[in-house]
């Protein structure tokens, strides 16, 4: 489910008249992300802390407002949910894109990612069969402490979904946490919006 969002009323129309306009609108921000409390609940529920803070991820972009924005042909419209195209390793290194329904039930989530990774590790095509407008674009990098990320973007293509990414989790002493870096498209979307995400983010994981 989706609404047209009016541009002649709305309070950013002339942000997205400027911004939409640039042939790089996206922009980005990384930061580390306290993850310790996150860790424990997942071992607590037996869940795979992937399953569980991709849970989290996805929780506060459906609670962020301008996360669930699109551009479809030059028209804004507002998603309802959200779901995640997230990048899936295989044994031989590859990897495929997923499409994983968002539930706000973190069991029937967890059946969700459970089945896409099912079919993406015994398969060998790029992409899935659902696929759509109402999705971040989310990757993990589990072997990297980065602290800043780009990346690979086809100007040709209409493309307006966040892309978030996680990075290595690192312990100090009983601390544990991890980098992100969240990629947004400036006509939609701004500082004080990635503010508000990152604060839900954080809620979720402490």
């Amino acid at each position: 489910m989706r609404k047209e969002i009016d541009l002649k009323s709305w309070n950013r129309k002339e942000h997205f008249e400027f911004f939409s306009k640039f042939e790089e609108p996206f922009y980005g921000m990384s930061l580390k992300i306290d993850c310790t409390g996150a860790y424990q609940r997942s071992k607590e529920l037996d869940v795979s802390f992937f399953v569980y803070y991709l849970h989290q991820v996805a929780t506060a972009v459906n609670q962020t407002r301008a996360f669930r924005y699109r551009i479809q042909e030059n028209r804004v419209y507002e998603y309802e949910q959200i779901d995640i195209s997230a990048t899936i390793l295989r044994e031989d290194h590859t990897f495929g894109f997923s499409y994983i329904d968002y539930n706000k039930n973190l069991k029937v989530f967890k059946e969700n990612v459970g089945k896409e990774i099912h079919r993406v590790k015994n398969g060998s095509g790029l992409f899935p069969e659902k696929m759509g407008s109402n999705v971040i674009h989310f990757s993990a990098n589990p072997w990297i402490d980065f602290t800043s990320l780009s990346h690979a973007r086809s100007f040709s293509m209409e493309d307006s979904s966040p892309k978030i990414s996680v990075g290595k989790m690192t312990t100090q002493g009983s601390h544990r946490s991890m980098p992100l870096s969240v990629h947004v498209h400036h006509a939609l979307v701004d500082g004080y919006d990635i503010g508000l995400f990152v604060d839900k983010l954080q809620a979720l994981m402490q």
